[in-house]
């Protein structure tokens, strides 16, 4: 039945190359803007290496603070200290791995004894950042605790930066300088994408071999530091935020003889949560988020859907007398709908396949302004492969739309089409 349909549609595509081309154009752009919004927010919360896990993140980015000389309107707002990030969410229990580190990279030169020094985009990190990070290392492996705890200076480095200084990924082990201080090569990975916005670098230190610790203010409380919690389960997020309000209110408690008050505005947050947040003071509105989205689809699936039920409408129109002939001899009016429909999906899903595989090309072709990240500072532009781009989901949604638009577009001229008379039908009239 199905290889019918789908003979069925070709004809009517060769019977009618206007109204086919036009239709096919109209369906592929309408699928085409509609995956570019999709893809948009997957960069944010799909998962990819080395966020691999992103689906069991949680974030502390930015932290708020009170004091009571300030009134209940003055606050500090900003990343954490090493000290409340390791008190407030270090010590938690249930997580399955907790890491601290720079809220953001640094550009920084980096070079050879000698040789002019090149930028690159450096990220302070404990030693628990590639257990809850998954990156894709080419050679050594990452610093451990015993480097960390020491402050010694190692560095996990990209492909690019180690090529870039020693003309070759084999740089294990050799040193360089590092802001004019030698750093010893203990591992070598992939290049990261910026959109991997918590664990993106070029160059990974241990925290503890710079002074970035001690640069803290409102008493060591606030600082540069952010934290991500790798938990087992998702079924484990309301347990784990439990226990960060609890942690939180008994640090508090002790905080209380300094007047200070930490504000957490119900963090950790979820990837989704967190790919909306911009500011510490605000909590993100997620339901106003999601519903932004379901507006901007249904204004992309109405529009095309509209012009192209026209068009639907048309062909049918030509199709009157088999319409009754099939009535005639017995095809009840749903499967006369089911046909119609059926016909018309082949022809959507053809023409979605075109859309899916433009936003794609254009995701790659112009990456640098569809995934512009607002205030970054990296050195590197975004970019983009298809491990980032292509997961399941993004097939399944190209399909999910590809269905509605089809029901959208030829489901009430199908039904016009079934509810025509015999007789009319025969005469060649549709009501």
């Amino acid at each position: 039945m199905i290889k019918q349909y789908f003979k069925q549609a070709l004809v009517q595509l060769r019977q009618h190359p206007l109204i086919s081309v036009i239709s096919i154009v109209g369906t592929s752009l309408s699928i085409f803007l509609i995956m570019l919004v999709v893809m948009l927010q997957q960069v944010k919360v799909a998962p990819f290496s080395p966020e691999s896990n992103r689906d069991r993140f949680l974030h502390i980015h930015y932290m708020t603070i009170n004091h009571k000389d300030w009134g209940n309107d003055g606050t500090s707002n900003g990343p954490m200290s090493v000290q409340t990030a390791r008190e407030l969410y270090k010590s938690l229990k249930t997580p399955e791995a907790v890491t601290i580190y720079s809220c953001m990279t640094v550009s920084t030169p980096v070079s050879l004894p000698g040789i002019p020094a090149i930028g690159a985009d450096v990220r302070e990190t404990d030693a628990t950042f590639f257990s809850v990070f998954d990156f894709r290392f080419v050679g050594g492996k990452p610093y451990d605790e015993a480097n960390f705890d020491a402050g010694r200076p190692v560095a996990v480095i990209t492909e690019s930066i180690s090529r870039a200084l020693f003309s070759t990924t084999e740089s294990v082990g050799k040193e360089f300088l590092l802001n004019h201080a030698p750093y010893r090569v203990v591992g070598v990975v992939k290049d990261v994408s910026t959109l991997a916005d918590m664990s993106y670098g070029q160059v990974w230190i241990p925290f503890t071999s710079t002074d970035l610790p001690n640069d803290t203010w409102c008493d060591q409380h606030m600082g540069m530091m952010s934290t991500t919690i790798l938990a087992r389960s998702r079924d484990d997020f309301r347990e784990i935020r439990a226990e960060a309000k609890r942690r939180m209110n008994e640090y508090n408690s002790i905080l209380a003889d300094q007047g200070y008050t930490l504000r957490d505005l119900n963090r950790p947050y979820d990837q989704e949560t967190q790919s909306i947040s911009f500011s510490a003071n605000m909590e993100p509105d997620l339901q106003a988020a999601r519903r932004e989205r379901v507006i901007i689809f249904i204004i992309l699936l109405l529009v095309p859907a509209i012009n192209l039920s026209s068009m639907t409408q048309s062909r049918l129109r030509q199709r009157v007398a088999e319409i009754g002939v099939r009535r005639a001899f017995g095809s009840t009016r749903m499967e006369m709908v089911g046909q119609i429909i059926m016909e018309n999906l082949i022809v959507t899903l053809l023409s979605g396949a075109v859309g899916l595989f433009i936003s794609v090309l254009m995701a790659y072709w112009g990456t640098d302004i569809l995934f512009a990240q607002p205030y970054s500072m990296t050195l590197n532009a975004p970019t983009v492969d298809s491990s980032i781009l292509l997961h399941p989901s993004t097939f399944l949604y190209a399909l999910l739309f590809c269905f509605v638009l089809n029901l959208l577009s030829s489901g009430i001229p199908a039904w016009k089409a079934s509810r025509t008379g015999i007789v009319n039908a025969l005469g060649g009239k549709i009501h």
